[in-house]
């Protein structure tokens, strides 16, 4: 069931990437739009990313 819903994030991630490349080259209207939501999920995961790693502090190791 995991491996099912794992291929179903891969395959919507690739074809996302795809209309991206797609759209920039001038495809049709609804490749630009699945684009647009691409790079709109992209960009919340980054800041989602950069806002959880924010708080924490970087521990320096001793070395042991």
């Amino acid at each position: 069931m995991i491996v099912a819903v794992l291929l179903v994030v891969l395959a919507l991630a690739v074809g996302g990437c795809a209309c991206v490349l797609w759209a920039e080259r001038g495809g049709p209207r609804w490749a630009r739009a699945v684009a647009n939501v691409t790079l709109i999920a992209s960009e919340l995961l980054h800041s989602s990313r950069k806002r959880r790693r924010g708080g924490l502090t970087p521990k320096s190791h001793s070395g042991d």
